[in-house]
């Protein structure tokens, strides 16, 4: 006989999107269950770079669009909830770089010079010089111009770490849940190894995992789109770190490096833009010697020669678009007695909190109670950096 367990809300994922809106919903009084088949972060989280986009990136056209306006606000979200005064508190969540970066190797960025000094992008956008570059630009080789986003860097295990926390005894390990269906075709619980809940709402917040958990509903919309990349990971004692983007010849950045700490002292360069974009049909060696090409070029002082290099495929799982192109904002969609979610990005976690709150308020699914949780319930743990993973 399963154990029965009653809630307000049962969230089925434990990436960042999930673990924030279980926190959410927690704070505003909801009852919540959340239920990880892996490790919490174990997907899409921990492969991330850990930036907060203030979306200039998608600006590089000239303009600002649509991406950049919807995301625009995230970065001071999330500095807010890190100073322990925002909607949630991640103090004590570690700061890989409170500023990401644009850099040009040459003189590429001056036709653009104009759009970073323009009154839209005051505050978001600064160039730095002398002193206050970067270490790795302050090379006598390097002669292009660099940008200071009002972006921010994450070591995402940390947040997915305090997010834990704040869950309380809310959060449950299952490797194969099961969508129970009623006759009219609403969830009708969630059954798991040796305990079923049942739920007001239910909200699938699983990434890439939502596809089967809504073919193990017998639902086919909201369908999903992947949208992959193949990342290169440079490991190395005595990489300096960096943080940027490098503006290329099209609009997206010919190179996005993000740096992180390994459990051995060293550090890895987490390498994406157009070379992770281009590189998923190409063997792993093949792009690692594209990869040492572009940093030959675009930063020839830094010596490379000892590191460790690998890849590491990831697929942005997103709602199906026109296309396959890039959704501007995070997804929520109502389906029978569930929400089915895509974040996009990282930094859209709050958006979509935001946007299931408003709908079980239209729903008029107010808090309820909960009875106090087994004991014995199976709890998830925290994925591994895949800095560390992919190089052991």
């Amino acid at each position: 006989m399963s154990t029965i367990l009653d809630t307000d809300i049962c969230i089925i994922g434990g990436g960042i999107a999930g673990l924030w809106l279980n926190a959410r919903l927690r704070k505003a009084g909801y009852s919540t269950l959340l239920v990880e088949r892996g490790a919490l972060g174990g997907g899409q989280s921990v492969k991330s770079q850990g930036i907060i986009h203030g979306g200039i990136k998608y600006a590089l056209g000239g303009k600002l669009n649509a991406a950049t306006e919807a995301i625009a606000d995230m970065p001071s979200r999330w500095r807010s909830c890190l100073a322990g005064e925002g909607e949630l508190d991640l103090s004590g969540v570690h700061v890989l770089s409170q500023h990401h970066y644009l850099w040009s190797p040459g003189s590429l960025i001056s036709n653009l010079a104009g759009f970073f000094a323009s009154k839209a992008l005051r505050g978001r956008v600064d160039q730095v010089k002398g002193k206050a570059l970067p270490t790795v630009f302050n090379d006598p080789g390097f002669k292009g111009k660099v940008y200071q986003l009002g972006e921010l860097v994450l070591v995402v295990p940390d947040v997915v770490r305090r997010l834990a926390e704040l869950a309380g005894d809310s959060l449950i390990s299952d490797n194969n849940p099961h969508i129970l269906r009623s006759a009219n075709g609403d969830i009708a619980g969630l059954q798991l190894a040796n305990t079923e809940i049942r739920a007001h709402r239910y909200v699938f917040t699983a990434g890439e995992g939502t596809e089967a958990l809504l073919q193990d509903w017998g639902i086919n919309e909201p369908a999903m789109q992947r949208r992959p990349l193949q990342m290169v990971l440079v490991k190395g004692a005595n990489l300096p770190p960096l943080y940027a983007h490098c503006l290329g010849a099209s609009p997206k950045p010919r190179l996005t490096v993000t740096t992180h700490p390994c459990d051995d002292g060293q550090w890895c360069w987490y390498l994406g833009g157009e070379l992770a974009e281009q590189g998923v049909n190409q063997t792993p060696d093949v792009l690692i010697e594209q990869a040492r090409r572009e940093l030959r070029e675009l930063l020839p002082w830094v010596d490379l020669n000892e590191c460790q290099w690998t890849t590491l495929p990831v697929n942005r799982a997103e709602p199906a678009q026109s296309g396959l192109v890039r959704p501007d904002n995070a997804y929520v969609q109502p389906c029978r007695n569930a929400l089915v979610s895509w974040p996009t990005k990282l930094a859209l976690a709050p958006n979509l909190s935001d946007q299931v709150i408003q709908e079980l308020e239209r729903q008029q699914i107010a808090p309820g109670t909960q009875a106090p949780l087994p004991t014995d319930l199976p709890r998830p743990r925290v994925a591994e950096p895949l800095w560390d993973a992919c190089f052991r």
